[in-house]
């Protein structure tokens, strides 16, 4: 009888803890999203060719660029009438490019030494709406509820006592 007492307590008390930093717990095991980095190969002469263009496809003329490397130095570009733009005498390093509303972080090849999947030029895309679901892991989501948490080991403490009292010494009916 002790040992079921001593069991009854211990989940109890896992119960409470459960109940107040369920949510706590969950928080640290959520991943934390990295910025995308999109490759792109200079051409030659160390020349960052691009475009910005709208959702439809159109291209945004007259729209200030900013290319800035490490926030250090900070270049200010024109797109022509096709939304074209280019930039003479790049290093090769990590950038963010930054026109219409729009930024990404690209990393800038010298010629020849691109990997094969690196783009020949730079495109942001202006007005690109991202919609975020909050549905994600529906599991995940309930267990950071406390009284889901709390009414499941509520049920695993209650339904072994439940079962263990019911079959003590009653004699069976005729």
């Amino acid at each position: 009888m002790s040992s079921l007492r001593s069991l009854y307590w211990s989940m109890a008390a896992l119960a409470t803890v459960g109940l107040c930093c369920p949510s706590a717990a969950l928080a640290s095991t959520l991943p934390t999203p990295q910025p995308k980095v999109v490759d792109v190969a200079l051409t030659d002469g160390g020349a960052l060719v691009g475009q910005v263009v709208t959702t439809a496809g159109a291209p945004v003329s007259d729209a200030p660029v900013l290319l800035q490397n490490h926030g250090l130095s900070t270049l200010e570009l024109k797109t022509n009438k096709n939304g074209y733009f280019a930039a003479k005498n790049v290093s090769p390093g990590v950038y963010r490019l930054a026109a219409a509303d729009e930024q990404g972080t690209y990393r800038l090849w010298a010629p020849k030494t691109a990997p094969p999947t690196a783009q020949k030029g730079a495109l942001l895309v202006a007005g690109d709406e991202v919609a975020r679901g909050q549905n994600g892991n529906m599991l995940r989501n309930m267990l950071a509820n406390p009284w889901i948490v709390g009414g499941i080991v509520a049920a695993a403490v209650a339904i072994p006592v439940a079962i263990h009292n019911s079959g003590s010494d009653s004699p069976a009916s005729p």
